[in-house]
């Protein structure tokens, strides 16, 4: 069952009627363990960012906490969306400019996205990448035409074949103990710095390169990351496939979870 708050309310059907017409936005997720969230700073003060950027003020960390723990209603394991909108803003009326409303969505926790990945390379790159806004039109018909080429996911790449990311997900490369991050336009995602700020404490070494689709077979691993899946090996990227390692994938589950559980 799923739990739909705006602003603390239940959903009217004019606040519904609004969000199946725009999709003008900005949202974060993540997975509720223990009553709390791994990165939730980070989510907050990303989503903060977001509604400067797109609706010219900031809603208030404490607001959004507020508003969290009342849609959880004492759930102490769950899925959550916290989506950013105004009423006020149509596509022949986008100037308003003010604090967003808040719309809280609270579901059963999803599995992984998948324990391996076959990646098709797409030209393609989100608009506004640095923003997880609610435009995701273009990622689902990647994913689709991918999964109809008969892969799993797809992974972007701009027309000189620079890696950034994927449909819902952040990649990064292994060489030996190194992890590296891509170098190119792309959303900061949370479970991306949670697993970068845990990965001395397992013994891996990181660093960010610009990454290009011709220089894959140089790497000896690949691996996705959101905030639902911490870390999945990739097993082929194209024609360019990759050897499974359990215990690499592991060490990187590992530094993710170094990462406290924080309260809400």
């Amino acid at each position: 069952m799923t739990t739909l708050l705006i602003d603390g309310l239940p959903a009217t059907e004019a606040d519904l009627h609004y969000l199946a017409l725009v999709n003008y936005g900005a949202y974060t997720s993540f997975r509720i363990e223990e009553g709390g969230v791994r990165g939730l700073t980070l989510h907050l003060a990303r989503l903060e960012a977001s509604s400067v950027e797109l609706f010219g003020a900031a809603v208030g960390e404490a607001r959004l906490r507020e508003g969290l723990r009342a849609a959880l209603a004492g759930r102490d394991a769950a899925w959550v969306r916290l989506s950013l909108f105004s009423p006020d803003i149509w596509p022949r009326m986008p100037s308003w400019t003010g604090v967003p409303r808040v719309m809280t969505s609270v579901s059963p926790p999803p599995p992984p996205l998948a324990d391996g990945l076959r990646l098709q390379v797409q030209t393609y790159g989100r608009e506004e990448p640095h923003i997880k806004h609610t435009a995701s039109m273009g990622l689902i018909r990647a994913r689709r035409s991918a999964r109809t080429d008969g892969f799993d996911d797809a992974l972007f790449a701009d027309p000189d074949g620079v890696v950034s990311e994927g449909s819902s997900w952040n990649i990064g490369f292994v060489t030996g103990d190194t992890v590296v991050w891509p170098r190119a336009p792309m959303l900061a995602g949370v479970a991306q710095a949670l697993i970068a700020q845990g990965l001395s404490e397992v013994g891996l070494d990181q660093r960010t390169a610009t990454v290009n689709v011709a220089d894959l077979a140089g790497f000896d691993a690949a691996f996705i990351c959101n905030s639902a899946t911490p870390a999945c090996p990739v097993t082929a990227i194209g024609d360019q496939t990759f050897a499974a390692n359990p215990n690499r994938v592991e060490r990187l589950r590992a530094a993710w979870a170094t990462n406290p559980v924080e309260p809400i």
